[in-house]
C-alpha cells in the first residue's frame, strides 16, 4: 500500500515533454504548450519579418505564424527533408493565447522527466544563448536542452537570435 502511495506521488512530479532534433541536438518542449505535429507543409512568406519567422500556414482555416527554430538558435536555415516538420504550440504572448508553428528537423518521442532530474544549463557548452534554455536533463548518454517557452517564442528576445528583417 505504502509503495503504491509512493509510486503515485512519485508519478505526479513527473513532467512530460515532446523532444525533437535540430542539427542533430536533442531538443524538448513541454507537452502542455504542444497541440499537434504537422507535416512540412507549403509556408507563405510575409514581408518584412525578421528570418527566422518563415511565414504563415494554414491550420483548419486559420492563419498561424511559423518560426524556424534553427535560425531563431542562429543555425543554419531548416531545410526540407522526409522528418522535417511543424510543432503547433499554443503559449501565453502579452498576456493572451497564441498559436505558432515551430520548424523542426524532426520529432523524436515524448519523455517523462522527474524535475529533480533537470539541471541548470552550464554557461559553456551550448550551441544557443542561453536566455532560451529552462534547463537540461540527461536520456541515456544524451542531453535534453529544455526550452523556455516563455523567451523562445517572445518577440521581447528577438535581438538575441540576431534575425535580420528579410
Amino acid at each position: 500500500m505504502v509503495r503504491e502511495a509512493m509510486a503515485e506521488i512519485d508519478r505526479t512530479e513527473m513532467n512530460q515533454y515532446l523532444t525533437f532534433t535540430l542539427q542533430n541536438e536533442l531538443f524538448a518542449l513541454d507537452i502542455s504548450v504542444v497541440r499537434e505535429v504537422l507535416q512540412w507543409t507549403h509556408i507563405t512568406k510575409v514581408p518584412r519579418t525578421k528570418s527566422f519567422r518563415r511565414g504563415i500556414i494554414n491550420v483548419r482555416g486559420n492563419a498561424v505564424p511559423v518560426i524556424d527554430l534553427n535560425m531563431r538558435f542562429g543555425k543554419t536555415r531548416t531545410d526540407k527533408t522526409v522528418n522535417s516538420c511543424i510543432i503547433i504550440v499554443e503559449v501565453e504572448l502579452e498576456g493572451e493565447a497564441t498559436i505558432i508553428g515551430a520548424m523542426a528537423d524532426s520529432v523524436e518521442e515524448v519523455y517523462e522527466i522527474h524535475p529533480s532530474k533537470v539541471a541548470e544549463a552550464p554557461n559553456m557548452g551550448t550551441s544557443i544563448d542561453q536566455v532560451f534554455i529552462k534547463g537540461m536533463a540527461q536520456h541515456g548518454n544524451n542531453f535534453i536542452m529544455i526550452l523556455n517557452r516563455d523567451t523562445v517564442f517572445s518577440s521581447q528576445y528577438d535581438k538575441v537570435s540576431g534575425g535580420n528583417a528579410a
